[in-house]
């Protein structure tokens, strides 16, 4: 089938969601559709199982996979630690039904849209495609966004009054053209998102998609796109994953073949006979990644040495129930920041980690099993890779509301067998 062909009502969601990022992002509204969207997927898989037999086919939901049920319950778990460190803190129901509420559009959806990709109807075709128009607006975007610097431009255009209705910041609900990176004082591109890394994350979940296309017109623009929004983002991290995620996700499905485990034999020999120079290529190839952005590098390393710390000390087991403003030190950063783990144990201890590790682990076991047989399987592990690697780097539940096209892949691979096609 083409993703040209009509819709299912999920699909129609999906693919005009992606398609007007742009127009939601210059709206100020692009932090709000994301949980929207969430919510609303889910709500036609709740229909879709309970009214099934008296809907149309493209309104049925299937049965929900177990894989997905233990992100439900990782995710659910979350908010368990949550009421429980605002319990042991006495932080007042207040403070807890806002936090609840910042679970609603953060770590739920983590499950949610999975769900949503393993029960509705919504073809990998269809994200695939939207995800290369969006492309291509990015590019038509682009000169604009490249001038701006050089004619003198402000970097904010504006903040939109969405603001009031409550986020992690008004970084979310800024249009801005630009940033100027401290340390180098050269521009960086955020492109649609809060901040220039998380462009790059973007961007590698735009290459992902663009790859899989197969009209060669639109992969061609898709890719053209997502490298665009990698390399302009200057995000050390996207760089990274640029490099790793595919190469390892292409290995990972041919797993089962006696040439890839012979090359691997010759590859594995071949670096034993020059390990030291290996070692020493990698140790330099580390400080130089660290070194590119000295003072981040610094403020992430003292911030995750807080988190733990505090972690360790004041609140093992459910965490500090909220996010805290450390000190002068490190630049008034949120504690924990800028690492999921660091921010997991934090806010919601030793269960809140073991609520993201575990769904995380069964993911990626199931889709290196998948991917032996499907091309979504593939990727679906590309994806659970992607999160994997940016949760060292980002706070995924902040960031979700931008990667969730990766999350309905996700949960795409996870569908019961025989119940998705690849098209």
């Amino acid at each position: 089938m083409s993703p040209t062909d009509r819709l299912s009502p999920a699909e129609w969601c999906v693919s005009w969601t992606i398609r007007l990022t742009w127009l939601f992002y210059a709206a100020g509204a692009l932090y709000m559709v994301g949980p929207v969207l969430g919510w609303t997927l889910a709500g036609l898989v709740f229909l879709g199982r309970y009214l099934h037999d008296a809907l149309p086919a493209r309104w049925r939901a299937r049965p929900v996979p177990f894989t997905v049920w233990i992100w439900l319950g990782g995710m659910g778990a979350m908010w368990v630690a949550l009421v429980i460190g605002h319990t042991q803190f006495d932080l007042g129901l207040g403070k807890t039904i806002k936090s609840s509420v910042g679970w609603a559009k953060g770590w739920a959806l983590l499950a949610l849209f999975p769900l949503a990709g393993a029960c509705l109807s919504i073809r990998p075709a269809v994200i695939y495609r939207a995800c290369c128009h969006l492309a291509l607006q990015t590019l038509c975007l682009l000169p604009v966004m490249l001038m701006a610097p050089k004619l003198g431009l402000p970097e904010a255009i504006y903040t939109s009054p969405l603001k009031a209705l409550g986020g992690p910041g008004p970084e979310f609900f800024t249009l801005q053209l630009y940033i100027t990176d401290p340390e180098s004082g050269a521009p960086r591109w955020q492109f649609f998102t809060p901040w220039a890394p998380a462009a790059g994350m973007m961007g590698v979940v735009m290459l992902i998609c663009a790859l899989e296309e197969r009209d060669r017109r639109w992969l061609s623009i898709g890719v053209a796109g997502a490298l665009a929004m990698i390399f302009l983002s200057k995000s050390r991290m996207a760089l990274v994953a640029f490099a790793l995620i595919w190469p390892t996700a292409h290995l990972v499905a041919r797993a089962r073949s006696p040439r890839l485990w012979g090359a691997g034999g010759v590859a594995a020999l071949l670096a034993g006979l020059i390990a030291n120079p290996l070692v020493v290529a990698a140790r330099d190839g580390v400080a130089a990644f660290k070194g590119a952005r000295a003072d981040s590098t610094r403020v992430r390393e003292t911030l995750g040495r807080i988190a733990v710390d505090r972690w360790w000390h004041e609140a093992p087991w459910f965490g500090h129930g909220i996010v805290e403003r450390g000190p002068h030190l490190v630049e008034y950063m949120p504690i924990g920041s800028h690492h999921s783990w660091y921010g997991l144990l934090f806010v919601k201890g030793a269960f809140g980690a073991l609520a993201l590790a575990v769904p995380l682990l069964v993911s990626s076991l199931e889709c290196v099993l998948r991917a032996q047989v499907q091309a979504s399987g593939r990727v679906g592990f590309a994806v659970i890779l992607m999160m994997f690697l940016y949760s060292f780097g980002e706070n995924l539940e902040m960031l979700v509301y931008l990667f969730w096209p990766a999350s309905v892949l996700l949960g795409v691979s996870l569908a019961v067998p025989g119940a998705v096609t690849d098209s």
